[in-house]
């Protein structure tokens, strides 16, 4: 949540062509450190709580530093000495809190934890994605196929790769193809947002091309005759999130539910070696 809450409260709250700063996004993370180590001390009887809290913070700091590489700039020191001092006094306050957890309590927060990771997981990386993206916009366009594209067929400049983006609420899966070009890729998870106050695009395939021409290009989805697909350059995005929006949609949806899988897992193997435990399974 230290990375998705960010990503969405600033999607619902500001104008769809803006991005999110990395310096304000830091500060969920700062804000949300000593609540985390509180829970994770109150919730265990080994001081490792407070190491564990530690590393989470750091890995949230880690995926706006390398993952998702948001823009603007931060005071990455202070924000550093400021989570690490806040999940100090929440293991502090942790520990004054500490009570007897529920046996179960691991499994149901576990279970909880890996159903909304993997819901999350496909926003978060298209969020990502479009707020890591260096100018924010498809750049010039070749030619495209609906009502709002320029008729006709593409004229490329330049062998290379190239993008199609859907544009306005056009479907997010289109089946398109470029004659004399390489096959068209989808993108798995579209980002979108792209473009200004005249129309928004969404990047949601892309193909190669040889050399520079003239190429027939079109798209078949339900309603082609409604929907605009347009062809402009492939945007460049910072961080391994350019990556991410090309997996396979099931390692995505596994990567967001990876913290609970983890949650599920520490709870077993605590559960196993409890005399309680071990008395059930005899």
């Amino acid at each position: 949540m230290t990375v998705t809450a960010p990503l969405v409260f600033f999607e619902w709250t500001h104008r769809w062509e803006e991005d999110q700063p990395v310096s304000t996004a830091l500060w969920w993370t700062v804000g949300a450190a000593p609540v985390l180590a509180a829970a994770l001390t109150a919730g265990r009887r080994r001081l490792s709580a407070g190491a564990v809290a530690l590393v989470l913070v750091a890995l949230s700091l880690a995926v706006f530093r390398w993952v998702i590489p948001l823009s603007g700039t931060a005071p990455w020191s202070t924000v550093v000495v400021a989570a690490g001092g806040l999940t100090v006094g929440g293991v502090v306050v942790g520990h004054r809190l500490r009570a007897r957890r529920p046996r179960r309590g691991g499994f149901v927060v576990g279970a909880v934890v890996a159903v909304l990771g993997a819901l999350l997981a496909q926003g978060t990386v298209g969020l990502g994605a479009e707020d890591s993206t260096v100018g924010g916009g498809p750049g010039p366009l070749y030619g495209g196929v609906g009502p709002v594209a320029t008729p006709g067929p593409l004229e490329l400049p330049a062998a290379g790769r190239y993008a199609i983006y859907a544009v306005g609420f056009a479907a997010h899966d289109p089946d398109c193809e470029v004659a004399g070009g390489s096959p068209v890729r989808r993108v798995t998870v579209p980002p979108a947002d792209y473009g200004g106050d005249y129309a928004s695009y969404a990047w949601v395939a892309s193909f190669e091309v040889p050399r520079a021409g003239t190429f027939a290009f079109s798209c078949r989805t339900a309603a082609a005759e409604e929907e605009s697909f347009v062809v402009g350059d492939v945007p460049e995005i910072r961080g391994a999130v350019a990556s991410l929006i090309h997996w396979p949609l099931a390692a995505i949806l596994l990567l967001g539910a990876l913290p609970g899988l983890l949650v599920l897992a520490d709870a077993t193997r605590r559960r196993t070696r409890s005399p309680t435990g071990v008395s059930r399974v005899r």
